[in-house]
């Protein structure tokens, strides 16, 4: 994907049901944006007395600070997949950001509502819960929003702009350039995937050792699929495999599969590491190994999607 693959402007109409989703994105951020202005601003609205969120104030209004650049990302997002100057942007201005967007949404989307229909409500319980129950109803929920709006609004964007690099069946692939270190790239993925899989597995089995704070088991278990889906598209990519699959499919595994893989690594790695005030607080070895080896895993995934889109759009025809 290059910048060179844009189109004019006019090749696409903006049509009502994109603007409307659009608004609908746009939207589902207020909420969250709201509610982050007000705790930065010393509002304890959500937080319960004896909150650890009301421990350490600088911290966390740092936090918040760098979660509210995050969500006012997709405002831009969704101005840029909706208007015509947002097809003259280089395709990686666009692919990185929407690619951890996609990291961090798909998983509250798979497990928030779960979460909602096993649990009976949302997260916050505990002797020392940090968060209102409501709060975690009005931010995931709006976070499902943000996710299947931008979702469909990034597809439709993608179809128009790269459509060609997923045409065809995985049977029609032809034999590739460096072929042999994609290959070995995807045997690499899966090892590393085995293990960081495993130990989620294991947690979300209910296993403590290692953990720290407890976590969510049901969790762990979307964690676990995500990692299995980031591993099967690089497979899938790397040795045809799947061949009357649509080339598509593996794509899309690969996309949400390493940047939930990759995002979530890298997020919970840094949230445990900045709530750690005290020694009993900090992170286990195993607990950063795993985080650290889903990471890897995620970036190696997206190295081979990217790799394998350039020379799909480097021998596509225009």
């Amino acid at each position: 994907m290059t910048s060179s693959t844009a189109l004019p402007p006019t090749a696409v109409a903006v049509s009502s049901a994109r603007r409307t989703l659009r608004l609908v994105a746009i939207a589902a951020c207020l909420p969250y944006l709201c509610l982050k202005a007000a705790w930065i601003a010393g509002s304890h609205l959500g937080i319960p007395d004896g909150s650890p969120l009301l421990e350490h104030r600088l911290t966390m209004a740092l936090a918040n600070g760098l979660t509210v650049l995050m969500d006012a990302a997709v405002v831009v997002l969704a101005l840029l997949l909706t208007r015509p100057w947002g097809l003259r942007v280089p395709a990686w201005l666009l692919a990185v950001p929407m690619w951890i967007a996609t990291g961090l949404l798909a998983p509250i989307m798979a497990g928030f509502p779960l979460q909602l229909l096993l649990h009976r409500g949302g997260g916050g319980g505990g002797d020392k819960p940090f968060l209102d129950g409501w709060v975690f109803a009005v931010v995931y929920g709006g976070f499902i929003v943000q996710g299947l709006a931008l979702g469909t609004l990034f597809a439709g964007y993608a179809r128009t702009r790269w459509g060609r690099l997923w045409r065809g069946r995985v049977r029609e692939l032809p034999a590739r350039d460096g072929a042999s270190a994609q290959r070995l790239t995807a045997v690499t993925v899966l090892c590393l995937g085995l293990v960081a899989g495993a130990v989620r597995l294991l947690w979300a089995c209910g296993v403590s050792a290692g953990r720290s704070g407890g976590g969510d088991r049901l969790m762990e278990a979307v964690y676990v699929l995500f990692l299995a889906a980031a591993v099967t598209g690089a497979g899938q990519l790397a040795f045809h495999r799947g061949r009357s699959l649509p080339v598509a499919v593996p794509l899309a595994l690969a996309w949400v599969g390493s940047g939930a893989a990759a995002c979530w690594g890298g997020w919970t790695a840094l949230a445990t590491l900045v709530t750690a005030h005290t020694p009993a607080d900090r992170p286990t070895p195993l607990l950063s190994l795993t985080y650290a080896v889903q990471m890897i895993v995620g970036f190696l995934v997206a190295s081979l999607t990217a790799h394998f889109l350039a020379e799909r759009s480097a021998k596509a025809p225009r």
